[in-house]
């Protein structure tokens, strides 16, 4: 797993692996995942928060976002890999 998945501040980001039939996109939250995670949207030209369901703070956000930004290429490589797309 690349360390883009692994953590960042404190949160874990991983997939579902029942939503393959959505667009890429990834699941953020404190500690284990939960279903009461933060979803973003992981488009060709930017990060759209979907839901903010885990109540991370708006300053952390703008950091996760970045992060998932920075670390995109990766990150859609282990969807395509997770889903075997």
């Amino acid at each position: 797993m690349p360390k883009a998945l692994l953590d960042f501040l404190g949160y874990c980001f991983f997939f579902w692996s029942n939503e393959n039939e959505e667009p890429p996109h990834i699941h953020v939250c404190k500690g284990k995942p939960s279903k009461n995670s933060t979803k973003f949207w992981i488009r060709d030209d930017e990060i759209v928060l979907e839901h903010n369901n885990a109540n991370i703070p708006a300053k952390d956000l703008k950091k996760i976002q970045m992060y998932i930004s920075l670390n995109k290429k990766d990150i859609i490589y282990e969807w395509f890999r997770h889903f075997n797309q």
